[in-house]
């Protein structure tokens, strides 16, 4: 039998934990979501409800640490429920929880990374205790990567001082392969 620690409700295309109890046990948890009106807590204790998105929610839901009522018919969704309303709502849905699931299975930190023009922004400890080493893109094996979108990509992240990874997510094999950037001086 599993333990939830919250109970989160779909709303469109995020999930909300409407009990803050619960939000902070998940926020402390691994930083999950984001606490409403809070852009960046000071500590994991807050006392409003909590945003996640789609991936972490299913990511949290695979791993039984939430449940999920739907909002229009109170009804609990399974994990299978949960991707089919993700691939409806996230372009590559299935590639970028594949990369999500696998980055957050090494023990890192997983958060939006759209203010860096990509899909992951990655921390090794978390938002407000250390900054993200590594922005991350997610590209299909079989989509293309221009020379000019590589050297856009690593002037931001080196601009932002991060590294620029490409994730190559494997759907049939389950793993993930990742191309990391160094840039340098001559």
């Amino acid at each position: 039998m599993k333990v939830f620690i919250a109970t989160a409700t779909l709303a469109g295309d995020r999930l909300i934990v409407w009990n803050p109890e619960e939000g902070s046990r998940l926020y402390k948890l691994g930083f999950y979501g984001k606490p409403v009106g809070i852009s960046k807590p000071k500590t994991p204790e807050f006392d409003k409800p909590l945003i996640l998105d789609l991936l972490e929610g299913t990511y949290l839901l695979e791993k039984g640490i939430i449940r999920v009522l739907d909002q229009l018919t109170s009804l609990e969704l399974t994990l299978e429920g949960m991707k089919k309303y993700g691939r409806i709502a996230i372009e590559g849905f299935d590639e970028k929880y594949l990369v999500y699931r696998d980055l957050r299975d090494r023990g890192y930190v997983v958060t939006t990374g759209i203010k860096f023009g990509s899909d992951f922004a990655v921390y090794r400890k978390g938002p407000g205790i250390d900054h993200a080493p590594y922005i991350v893109q997610v590209k299909r094996p079989d989509e293309a990567i221009s020379a000019t979108e590589i050297v856009r990509s690593g002037r931001l992240a080196t601009t932002v001082r991060k590294r620029f990874i490409v994730a190559i997510p494997k759907l049939a094999e389950n793993r993930v392969v990742y191309l990391v950037f160094s840039w340098f001086k001559a």
